[in-house]
């Protein structure tokens, strides 16, 4: 019944953030499914009150039943109540789990509280895939950073654009549309003010159905970003990253809905431009699990340089360009055994084009 939660979980994985992806599913002594739910939007029901719901609603007591969840059921009080009593007062009498909480608030309290009311308690079953489903909300537990995955869209010679920067479209209408699958299964976008400068993006969520828009930032050492620019949409947050002050400018983008956040550099090597590091720990306070960055080579190369990123989405044109700009602009390097090593995650056909999802070597194991 793991498989089916997690099932449920990876269903509802749009919504949840900054929530983890949770599935729950309670079942009889007698193998009967009684009720099964996934947790809700950020402050709506998580999984397990989804899952006692949908159970009333069937006319199904769940006394002695067991209840198999994704993750630890919660113990504090958030942005909605205790699941773990929520749990005790249903009388289940087994909760099977795939892995321990690892937000600090949680972390083990709602197995012991769980235990302390007679219930029996498994941890364990489904524990690789509850993870993956949830790399971003463990990254920011765990590391208090997001987990920064970079999308790129290059010729199979690696080139983003022509020399003259034309760069609509390279890759097909199925690669881009799946690049906005991508997009929604984040907390939010990342580009920088080149990228806004020369293509004035509006970085939203057109081609999937999604239940709700990822936020955006902008590295933006000088407050460059126009006043008009598409960025600015309504009901989404728009933070700005910038180095050099500014409190004109930065007046003036509060005005039009932005968040101005000066984080200089802190070495004369990163004198006017923003402290990349410091930015992500920033992010992960604003709750953010999965930044999801599509910018041009320069912060895609500082990115990089810096060994900030996590994982790539890669999409790659059957075509050749020739000159033009790369997928990130970085080193020069002395030496093969500085390359940045990667594991290829997946390679999959979309329409003409070849997708590669890598990840940089033991950038998951924390």
């Amino acid at each position: 019944m793991i498989e089916r939660a997690i099932q449920l979980a990876t269903r509802g994985r749009l919504a949840p953030p900054p929530n983890p992806s949770v599935g729950c599913v309670i079942v009889s002594a007698g193998g009967t499914v009684l009720g099964e739910g996934y947790t809700q939007r950020a402050g709506g029901p998580h999984a397990e009150i989804m899952a006692l719901r949908d159970a009333t609603a069937r006319g199904n007591a769940v006394a002695g039943a067991t209840a198999y969840v994704t993750l630890e059921p919660c113990a504090h009080q958030g942005r909605t109540g205790p699941c773990c009593d929520s749990l005790v007062a249903a009388r289940v009498r087994k909760v099977v789990a795939s892995m321990a909480d690892p937000n600090p608030l949680v972390s083990g309290q709602g197995f012991a509280r769980l235990r302390a009311a007679g219930i029996e308690v498994e941890v364990g079953p489904g524990a690789t895939e509850s993870r993956e489903l949830n790399i971003g909300f463990c990254s920011r537990m765990i590391r208090k950073s997001p987990w920064v995955r970079m999308k790129i869209a290059a010729s199979l010679d690696g080139k983003t654009a022509l020399e003259n920067g034309t760069s609509q479209w390279i890759t097909s209408e199925p690669a881009r549309t799946d690049g906005h699958a991508w997009r929604a299964r984040s907390c939010a976008v990342l580009t920088g003010i080149g990228t806004v400068l020369e293509d004035n993006p509006r970085l939203d969520v057109r081609l999937a159905e999604t239940p709700r828009q990822p936020h955006l930032v902008v590295v933006d050492s000088r407050l460059e970003t126009p006043l008009d620019a598409h960025l600015f949409v309504a009901g989404r947050r728009l933070y700005i990253y910038a180095a050099v002050q500014n409190d004109k400018r930065k007046a003036a983008l509060e005005a039009r809905g932005a968040t101005v956040i000066y984080l200089p550099g802190q070495t004369p090597q990163a004198t006017g431009k923003v402290d990349l590091a410091a930015m992500l720990h920033d992010l992960a306070r604003l709750e953010i699990n999965e930044l999801h960055v599509e910018a041009g080579q320069k912060l895609n190369g500082s990115l990089i340089r810096e060994g900030l990123v996590d994982e790539f989405v890669v999409y790659l044109a059957p075509k050749l360009i020739g000159q033009g700009p790369g997928m990130a602009q970085f080193g020069p390097l002395t030496e093969l055994a500085d390359a940045v090593p990667l594991e290829f995650k997946s390679t999959e056909r979309l329409g003409p084009d070849l997708r590669i999802v890598a990840r940089v070597s033991g950038r998951d194991q924390f």
